[in-house]
């Protein structure tokens, strides 16, 4: 696949892969005959990996230490899977916030439905 194809695929732009590939994010990804990146499975998967960490808020230096890990092969894959449970544990923290503010808004919203439907009239006004 095209560095293009990667991008409309994965919904990345194309110079977000290429510094993914540049700084080892991605582990070596083929070249055709022309020297034109030629994305194969495995370097799709790496993306797809990538992509996921990413929105689920793991930092760049965090992935790059994984992938530092990862290219070691088997005898790291104690310290991987700590990296990995360390952040899941951090990302269930982040969600409790959402959940706690998902609430909150939950709440003011209701409290806005009330005061429009003129259920409730004396409402004072807080943040």
């Amino acid at each position: 696949m095209t560095i293009a194809e990667v991008s409309k695929r994965y919904n990345i732009t194309p110079d977000t892969i290429r510094y993914y590939e540049k700084i080892g994010l991605i582990p070596h990804v083929p070249r055709n005959k022309s020297g034109i990146r030629d994305f194969d499975e495995n370097s799709c998967n790496w993306i797809e990996f990538i992509k996921c960490m990413r929105s689920a808020g793991l930092s760049i230096e965090v992935l790059t230490q994984y992938i530092s890990l990862f290219k070691q092969g088997n005898k790291t894959a104690k310290a991987r899977k700590e990296l990995l449970v360390e952040q899941r544990k951090k990302l269930l923290e982040k969600q409790e916030d959402i959940n706690r503010t998902i609430k909150r808004l939950d709440y003011k919203i209701e409290l806005y439905n009330d005061i429009i439907s003129g259920k409730r009239k004396d409402f004072l006004e807080n943040p």
